[in-house]
């Protein structure tokens, strides 16, 4: 079931995202090559806690971590660990969430560490460009599948693939609500969009097969084939005019 918030609700889920935002930039800005993503997790959990809120993913499921800290190759759900050290020329995804008055904030970026390929900037760039492809058609009265089946017309004609077992998201009290969103399929199909729904769509863009596999600690979702893989999310709300991102500044 969809759950449609009120403006006073979306209020809340934009404190939410706020604390998101701002904790990305932290971690961006500490992204370099010889810090361990626990490091990174670390100083992620301290700005959130900064701002009186909880890190979301924390303890969620049994996730150990504050981020997910996805690199080269991890699609999604990277665990923070003190033996995985940035290199130079490693992309690594970063997912952050928090959960403060009880109402979440989720969104993701891919950032470049240190002197990184031209392939792999431009996948950061399409798969940033890929969201916000999705972003132009998130109107009342469109379909949901329509901004499903822009996201993969517009990665696949980049020459990249969208990931099918990992979709996003409603958001709200909880931190993964109805609907799911896929970044595929055909147009015309799904729920309305309605006002008052809040949406987290995060296409996963790999540059090879859109295949995927989970490690052995059953979580880390890594390429099939080895290649490498950029993650772009942010929650916003459906209103009667422009979509408002919730996990902006």
């Amino acid at each position: 079931m969809i759950i449609l918030k009120s403006e006073n609700e979306i209020k809340l889920l934009r404190e939410a995202g706020k604390i998101v935002a701002y904790t990305h930039e932290v971690v961006r800005d500490k992204v370099k090559p010889g810090i361990s993503t626990f490091e990174l997790d670390s100083i992620a959990e301290a700005t959130i806690r900064k701002y009186n809120a909880l890190p979301a993913f924390k303890g969620y499921g049994g996730f150990p971590g504050t981020i997910c800290a996805s690199i080269n190759d991890e699609v999604v759900h990277g665990i923070p660990s003190k033996s995985r050290i940035l290199k130079d020329g490693d992309i690594i995804s970063v997912d952050i969430g928090s959960l403060i008055n009880g109402y979440y904030g989720d969104s993701a970026k891919t950032f470049p560490v240190g002197n990184v390929s031209n392939e792999a900037l431009a996948l950061i760039e399409a798969t940033k460009q890929s969201f916000y492809e999705g972003l132009k058609l998130c109107t009342v009265g469109n379909r949901l599948s329509d901004v499903s089946h822009r996201i993969q017309q517009y990665v696949e004609s980049k020459g990249y693939s969208v990931v099918r077992d990992f979709v996003g998201h409603g958001v709200g009290t909880g931190l993964h609500e109805d609907p799911q969103i896929p970044n595929f399929g055909r147009p015309g199909r799904g729920p309305r969009l309605a006002k008052g729904m809040v949406l987290a769509i995060e296409p996963m863009v790999n540059i090879g097969t859109y295949s995927v596999e989970i490690l052995d600690n059953d979580w880390t979702v890594v390429t099939a084939d080895g290649s490498l893989s950029a993650h772009y999310e942010h929650t916003l709300a459906i209103t009667d005019d422009e979509p408002v991102l919730l996990t902006s500044l």
